[in-house]
């Protein structure tokens, strides 16, 4: 498939001061004196725009491979690679994940192999290949270094970080290094859910992390490379992390002063990504998850529900949320033109909602008030996405909210321990 040529904005970048470096590890380390708009928060500087600053000194003279999409951007708005370009420093190739490098494909597509009409750069549909695949792509192109600037939304179902584990395994089998240029997780530091069952991994979770696993691409990264690959006998390559300035752990995205760039087609807003751990385990009901509205993941429902699973969400006064009734037409997706009943979740307090719990919530009230109605998609697709059969045989045992979200705080706590090693933020 190819790409229809586009029109993009001119390069630039922030003046920001210099890298330093780690011992194994290029970092950004943040300035001693933080900057603020007229509101208060830290106004976030990304790993990308830490390297455009310097003009790209830092990756100058290599053989560069650029997994990415449209998130990968700087403050003024340009891509990452048109301004490399720009710099003159010239990568030999683009690799594009799920959606595509310039994001023209819906979900559970890509853009295909094309030459990217801006810079000229030859682009490689990455979507779905495995590490040796991905390797004889980087073989192919002769890359001796592979950048991955892609804004992660903090859940373990969200296939960019999966695009980054295997192109870190890819990259070991070629001897190539991998730089992460760093983006802040806009769900903040904080891990919840549960653990994904070695058993049900998948392209939407391959190992075992939480399903809203607070971490950065980073430090994922960091993570992956310490705790998965030499179990797998890969022995990681050279990692490079260009670390976020001016961002802190507790910090939302709302408070970073960045731009939100929806980094798939049905991730339009930061609200999204907040609820998004939760309600995007209604991709594995018969549900719509509202795929086909304004309001992906924040509406959902289907064909016959009416006002009383909104009543009985409302009784319950779930902190930082409220549902509204709402009936919604989809385009796509499940029910295409078929009218649906449900709620709309609208997020009060993002710093009281629990995303997670909320959605347990969910769907235990609607097996309640709509038994004939809730279903789980008959592939049980939702033990991939819950990261085992946990979940939906408690619930179609009768079990309650407080019992289903406890049964995973031990796990949860002993992945909270485990990955404090590898965080780069406070």
């Amino acid at each position: 498939m190819s790409l229809n040529r586009r029109h993009f904005l001119a390069t630039g970048a922030l003046a920001v001061p210099a890298l330093t470096a780690g011992s194994s590890v290029a970092q950004a380390r943040p300035q001693a004196e933080a900057r603020s708009d007229s509101k208060g928060p830290l106004l976030t500087r990304t790993g990308a725009d830490v390297l455009a600053a310097r003009g790209w000194a830092a990756l100058s003279g290599r053989k560069l491979g650029v997994l990415s999409n449209p998130t990968g951007v700087l403050a003024n708005g340009d891509h990452i690679v048109d301004s490399m370009v720009a710099a003159g420093v010239r990568p030999l190739a683009a690799f594009g994940p799920e959606h595509g490098f310039r994001g023209s494909a819906q979900a559970g597509g890509s853009e295909g192999d094309y030459t990217d009409p801006r810079t000229g750069v030859p682009v490689y549909d990455a979507y779905g290949a495995d590490a040796t695949k991905l390797a004889g792509m980087f073989t192919k192109a002769g890359v001796d270094t592979v950048v991955f600037d892609i804004a992660d939304v903090g859940a373990r179902f969200y296939t960019y970080i999966w695009s980054l584990y295997t192109a870190m395994v890819a990259a070991a089998k070629v001897g190539a290094a991998v730089v992460v240029l760093d983006r802040p997780n806009p769900l903040g530091g904080k891990a919840a859910g549960p653990l994904l069952d070695p058993a049900y991994a998948s392209g939407i979770g391959r190992k075992p992390i939480v399903q809203q696993h607070g971490m950065t691409v980073g430090e994922l990264a960091r993570f992956f490379a310490a705790e998965f690959l030499p179990a797998e006998g890969v022995t990681p390559g050279k990692l490079e992390i260009v670390e976020v300035r001016d961002w802190r752990r507790d910090q939302l995205f709302d408070r970073t002063g960045l731009t939100w760039i929806p980094p798939s087609p049905n991730m339009p807003t930061p609200d999204t990504a907040l609820v998004y751990p939760g309600t995007g385990m209604f991709e594995g009901t018969v549900f719509s998850e509202g795929r086909g509205t304004t309001r992906p993941f924040e509406i959902v429902g289907a064909p016959g529900l009416d006002w009383r699973w909104r009543e009985k969400l409302g009784e319950l006064r779930l902190p930082g949320v409220k549902f509204r009734e709402a009936y919604f037409v989809p385009t796509f997706g499940k029910f295409v033109n078929e009218p649906c009943g449900g709620v709309q979740v609208t997020i009060t307090d993002p710093r009281a909602f629990d995303a997670i719990r909320t959605a347990v919530t969910m769907f235990v009230t609607a097996k309640q008030v709509h038994p004939d109605k809730f279903k789980w998609r008959p592939d049980n697709f939702i033990d991939k996405l819950s990261g085992s059969d946990r979940l939906r045989t408690m619930i179609d045992k009768g079990a309650g909210v407080d019992e289903i979200v406890g049964s995973w705080q031990a796990e949860l706590a002993g992945f909270d321990r485990k990955r404090r090693r590898h965080l780069l933020y406070r």
